[in-house]
């Protein structure tokens, strides 16, 4: 029999990459996904008699509360979420490769080009709770933390990721204002799924960082989509992170991956050289095909 991985957040955006490249980047292993629908993972009692039933070989832990705004608006729940929930699987899956998708959103941004040894010093909730639960999960030196970035993809139900969030928004006929000093280093969800897969492979620990080559401003990521959404065209307002009000965002997020490249089959891209090299093949934008590698 094949040894059986678990994705948390099955439902999310990466999580739906994972599984459905499972068959491409880990042909020998049996994916079981949980969604919130399937397992509350705040129920301690629950996800200990899914662990005993389930038996996996591995864990990948997507599942999260992400939206910075849900966090401010109940931060014991993205707490019992984010931290509580982590800190019990990490233990279920003590003896077992365990990845944790963290964020980098655990720094400040008062920097960029974050390497893994950097001090992180959130600003906002999300961050705080992703922060201590990596703490959590590293206290087994087996574990992996990977912290990631902002992510385009195509979901199920067209609403996971920032891309569908912007298309939905012009389609409605509503702007976006777009800052041209807050930096970001997207990366495609497939791009995610496939590294997760050969870390799990590998059975690599301790923490990483995952993102895209490229440093662009929120206002340059969006012109780069202007390409493959041209809906956007006439709703994208140019404007600065001085004017932002809400919940605190770091104004540069960008990560260094040289730790985690050195292990990686293949090359991570830039945001800018994947929607060129994909806008004239067929299937998901977003996704990895062999043939890029």
């Amino acid at each position: 029999m094949k040894p059986l991985a678990i994705i948390t957040g099955a439902a999310g955006l990466i999580g739906q990459y994972i599984i459905k490249n499972a068959s491409r980047w880990a042909p020998d292993w049996e994916v079981h996904g949980l969604s919130r629908a399937d397992l509350d993972l705040t129920d301690q009692r629950a996800v200990e008699q899914a662990w005993r039933s389930l038996k996996p070989s591995a864990v990948i832990h997507c599942a999260a509360l992400s939206r910075t705004k849900d966090c401010e608006r109940d931060p014991q729940q993205a707490r019992r979420i984010n931290v509580e929930a982590t800190a019990y699987l990490a233990g279920c899956s003590k003896e077992i490769p365990f990845v944790f998708l963290s964020s980098g959103e655990v720094f400040d941004g008062q920097g960029g080009w974050y390497r893994e040894t950097d001090h992180a010093n959130p600003i906002n909730v999300y961050g705080q709770t992703k922060l201590e639960a990596e703490h959590r999960v590293l206290q087994n030196p087996g574990l992996t933390v990977l912290r990631i970035v902002l992510t385009a993809g195509a979901s199920v139900n067209g609403d996971r990721s920032f891309v569908e969030d912007m298309s939905r928004t012009a389609k409605s006929g509503h702007q976006m204002t777009l800052y041209r000093d807050e930096y970001r280093c997207p990366l495609p969800a497939g791009v995610i799924a496939r590294a997760t897969w050969e870390l799990v492979k590998q059975g690599a620990s301790g923490l990483y960082h995952l993102g895209g080559r490229d440093r662009l401003s929120r206002w340059e990521i969006g012109q780069v989509l202007l390409a493959p959404y041209p809906e956007l065209r006439g709703h994208l307002t140019e404007g600065s992170a001085a004017g932002h009000t809400g919940a605190p965002r770091p104004r540069d997020l960008s990560l260094n991956c040289d730790k985690l490249q050195s292990l990686l089959s293949f090359p991570i891209p830039g945001f800018r050289e994947w929607v060129r090299g994909r806008m004239q093949k067929e299937g998901d934008l977003w996704d990895y095909e062999s043939t890029l590698a």
